[in-house]
């Protein structure tokens, strides 16, 4: 070990994220150990654990560096985006990568200090594009600044996420997506701001 720098601070943790990456990226939630990361990573798993008090919490953190944000559409017409943005998300959740997202909130279970770390790929941040597209529409004319609130933003998403956790299903036909966009996200935005 002469001549051989220890990591410490920053580089280690780079390097424990990246072995815990290629982990789960290679084996899953199921298969990610502290013993594979720590041989991955060549450290140990006491250096882990300084920086990730369990498997979860380690997983969530290489699954956020695995997930990367699609690209927003722009079709020019609200239909369009809320397609390509429930498109996209039934690609991601269909994907070995969506199969490590809802293991991970199957082990997290309950346990809202794990929810809170998925958070930036199941709440708020994930209201973010759709609260973008319908900024869009606003400006376009199409719907009224009403519509503008995460929980009516984020409905479409919502029940296609319902797909998956309540129906079990491995990837939603196309036809849901439209029905979902056609007859419940649509409406709903139509109707918000319209004097009742």
């Amino acid at each position: 070990m002469a001549g051989q720098t220890r990591r410490r601070g920053a580089a280690l943790e780079e390097a424990i994220l990246a072995a815990a990456v290629a982990e789960l990226a290679g084996s899953g939630y199921a298969g990610l150990t502290m013993d594979k990361v720590a041989a991955r990573a060549g450290t140990n798993k006491n250096a882990i654990y300084r920086r990730w008090p369990n498997r979860l919490a380690l997983g969530i953190a290489a699954y956020k560096q695995l997930a990367k944000a699609a690209p927003l559409p722009d079709t020019g017409e609200l239909r369009g985006d809320a397609l390509e943005l429930l498109r996209q998300a039934n690609r991601h959740w269909s994907s070995p990568l969506g199969g490590v997202l809802r293991e991970l909130l199957a082990a997290a279970g309950g346990a809202s200090e794990f929810l809170a770390q998925l958070q930036d790929q199941s709440g708020d941040a994930a209201a973010a594009p759709w609260l973008t597209v319908l900024g869009r529409a606003v400006a376009r004319g199409e719907a009224e600044p009403e519509v503008l609130h995460p929980r009516v933003a984020t409905v479409a998403v919502v029940l296609l996420r319902n797909e998956f956790v309540v129906r079990g299903v491995p990837s939603a036909p196309d036809d849901v997506l439209v029905e979902i966009v056609d007859e419940v996200y649509l409406p709903l935005v139509r109707r918000r701001g319209t004097p009742g």
